[in-house]
């Protein structure tokens, strides 16, 4: 199985979704947070609703909407529905709300345009949240399945986890156990080094976010 190729298009794929999310509940967050517009608390409640919609429901719309861009087994098919996260919206409007006005308005009267308040101002005293929220991202996407299953048909563009499941069924004399634990190890042994190496940053982030 050419794992290597998994490794690089799983790196690819987490690493392309968590870099478009981050700017768009970035973005998306300040808005809801700290700028006044006509039906916020409607389009809030859209995202939110969001959350309480089960991943499943929107595979087969997904599917198509995917086939019509002709974007079936690219790596760009996995990475596209995922790019808005209703659930980092909502994480960092919290945290931003919970910066005090008074320094964004320091920094409106030195002349700060509004990005550079959002960068300067609330991106610093949120980082906690971004990073527990990476965390999140990352985990889940490194291990999300039946998306990449659906949309990926060749090796060139399946990530670690349907590549493993391919791997599993490659064998014609029934599952090798021995075999399937050893790509199940390294298909996990990323993520739980990083965890081991970084988890008192990773327990940290968690417990700030909280407390916000």
């Amino acid at each position: 199985a050419p794992f290597l190729t998994y490794y690089v298009n799983t790196i690819i794929i987490v690493g392309g979704i968590l870099a478009a999310q981050l700017v768009t509940i970035t973005l998306a967050g300040y808005a809801f947070a700290r700028v006044s517009f006509s039906g916020r608390e409607l389009f809030f409640s859209l995202f939110i609703f969001q959350l309480l919609t089960p991943i499943t429901v929107l595979v087969v719309p997904n599917f198509l909407t995917m086939k019509s861009l002709h974007l079936v087994d690219h790596k760009l098919a996995i990475m596209l529905p995922y790019m808005a996260s209703g659930f980092g919206t909502f994480l960092m409007r919290q945290a931003f709300r919970t910066v005090p006005r008074e320094l964004e308005e320091a920094a409106r009267v030195d002349g700060a345009l509004w990005w550079q308040v959002l960068r300067h101002v609330y991106l610093p005293a949120t980082r906690a949240t971004l990073v527990a929220f990476a965390v999140v991202s990352i985990t889940f996407h490194w291990n999300d399945f039946i998306w990449p299953l659906l949309v990926t048909n060749t090796p060139r563009s399946r990530p670690l986890t349907v590549g493993l499941a391919s791997f599993t069924q490659a064998s014609e004399s029934g599952a090798q156990f021995p075999l399937i634990m050893a790509g199940t190890l390294l298909v996990m042994f990323p993520l739980l080094l990083a965890f081991l190496l970084f988890q008192r940053q990773f327990i940290n982030s968690f417990v700030r976010s909280g407390l916000k």
